[in-house]
């Protein structure tokens, strides 16, 4: 009985071994027509509307391209579009006072605070001067009564109107935009900024201009409410640079471009020591996976039956 035993199970054991490597399983056919009316109603439809979502968004992206009489800004080459170049802080300071003196008598910039100034274009002492130079209405106090005091680092840039209403008012019902991301909410970045600064002229002959409206071959529709707000000399400046409308317009866009993303050079130090890191990180992980990995990775692992 013991013996009958053995030769079975040897029998068993030459089958398993013998048995064909690879095992034949029946594959899966699937076609659209062999799919259930549901299903190839969802899949149309769903295909109808990709198609449809591509089309109208390729459409919409056509829209509001510049017109055959729009300018296109041309690319200026700013010192901070290199890889690893910082913003020209002192750019950015003379930005801020042409923002000061010309811009903020019709234009916001709601999201900046005095305190951002700080260690970047001016010192802690010379912000806390400029945010004293305007008052602010606070309270109430203790009788409940608003009350007026001199600004301070924790305040917002004020607002020249109360209200969009009274903006519209001043200005010919045309409401000017808040600043504060305007490069990164314009195609083209500073670089229409600085063309839409700077590209006021007499229109063409036989284009009209309503009264109140001035030409500008950068600005979608080509007639823009705002009159030119720079032209040489318009101020002075603190440090002495000459004040040109290239130099100023130029300032300006630095100090917007810092104001829309104030992480620019943080970023970018950010990055640099990423790439650092990376060129220690990635020749070690090559070496790791090349002499280390390619051992188990390559292993044959083979059966022996015991004789």
């Amino acid at each position: 009985m013991a013996a009958l035993r053995v030769v079975v199970l040897s029998g068993c054991g030459r089958v398993l071994l013998n048995a064909p490597k690879t095992l034949h399983t029946p594959r899966a056919r699937m076609s659209f027509a062999s799919l259930p009316r549901g299903r190839k109603v969802a899949l149309t439809t769903l295909g109808v509307l990709t198609t449809g979502g591509v089309g109208l968004a390729l459409m919409l992206h056509q829209s509001v391209k510049a017109s055959d009489l729009e300018l296109h800004p041309p690319s200026f080459p700013w010192s901070h579009n290199g890889l690893l170049s910082s913003l020209d802080h002192a750019s950015i300071r003379r930005g801020y006072q042409v923002y000061k003196q010309v811009c903020a008598a019709c234009h916001s910039m709601e999201y900046l605070a005095f305190r951002n100034l700080v260690g970047v274009s001016h010192t802690e002492e010379e912000v806390k001067a400029l945010a004293e130079e305007i008052e602010v209405v606070d309270g109430p106090d203790e009788s409940g009564e608003m009350f007026t005091r001199p600004g301070k680092l924790s305040d917002y840039f004020p607002k020249p109107y109360a209200n969009p209403e009274a903006a519209r008012a001043a200005n010919s019902g045309a409401l000017p935009p808040d600043l504060s991301y305007i490069v990164s909410a314009r195609h083209g970045g500073e670089d229409y900024v600085f063309s839409l600064l700077t590209g006021y002229c007499d229109p063409p002959a036989g284009v009209p201009l309503r009264e109140e409206l001035y030409y500008n071959p950068y600005f979608p529709g080509q007639a823009i409410a705002m009159a030119p707000p720079i032209y040489n000399e318009v101020l002075e400046y603190e440090d002495g640079t000459p004040a040109t409308m290239s130099q100023v317009a130029k300032d300006v866009c630095t100090f917007l471009k810092w104001a829309a993303e104030p992480e620019h050079d943080q970023r970018k130090c950010m990055g640099l020591k990423l790439l650092m890191g990376c060129a220690v990180v990635i020749p070690l992980v090559y070496y790791l996976k090349r002499h280390r990995w390619s051992v188990l990775k390559s292993r044959k692992i083979a059966y022996r039956p015991p004789k």
